[in-house]
């Protein structure tokens, strides 16, 4: 996600996205950490742009299988491979996990810029298992795998709002806000 916010004495702030973001140069995420890949998306789009820039990397890490997918997560059985393909892969590693080894997270990191100068970086985190097949409808991704045993349910059958009162992208977004409100 990336978006320009430019934020008035008010202490409200307005997101836009970025207009024509096709046509500028892309930065190529090839970091080994989610939070070095949203620095250099926001540093880089922050040398193009007006105003203030925000950029997030995250994904799904599965400590027994070295932390992938990891910053792959979105071309982890490839880059135009659809989400079922890249759950498909997982289970198929994961076939022989039980239990702590099926333990997974997920991670997104914000990063805050303005003309090529890192204001921020924030990340969230949260912490759950992977089953065995997927279940519910909802979400995207790894959601339909990646199971939350405090409400006992997976990403992909919590409700919009659930979903971001818990979620990695929540949490990291929230923090934003707070480093923003700091900065007013």
């Amino acid at each position: 996600m990336l978006a320009e916010a430019d934020a008035p004495a008010s202490a409200s702030i307005e997101l836009a996205p970025v207009p024509e973001f096709a046509s500028l140069t892309e930065f190529e995420e090839n970091a080994p950490t989610f939070a070095e890949n949203a620095a250099g998306k926001a540093l880089h789009y922050s040398r193009l742009l007006e105003g203030l820039v925000f950029a997030d990397d995250s994904g799904l890490v599965v400590p027994s299988l070295g932390g992938a997918p990891g910053v792959h997560s979105a071309r982890y059985a490839g880059v135009d491979a659809p989400n079922s393909k890249r759950i498909e892969k997982l289970l198929n590693e994961m076939r022989d996990k039980t239990g702590e080894q099926r333990a997974a997270h997920f991670v997104c990191a914000i990063a805050l810029a303005r003309q090529g100068r890192a204001l921020a970086v924030v990340t969230g985190r949260v912490d759950g298992e992977i089953l065995g097949s997927t279940r519910g409808a909802g979400g995207f991704g790894y959601d339909p795998v990646f199971y939350f045993p405090p409400l006992k349910k997976t990403f992909a059958e919590l409700s919009a709002e659930e979903k971001n009162g818990l979620s990695h992208r929540g949490k990291a977004f929230r923090k934003l806000l707070v480093a923003l409100s700091s900065m007013l």
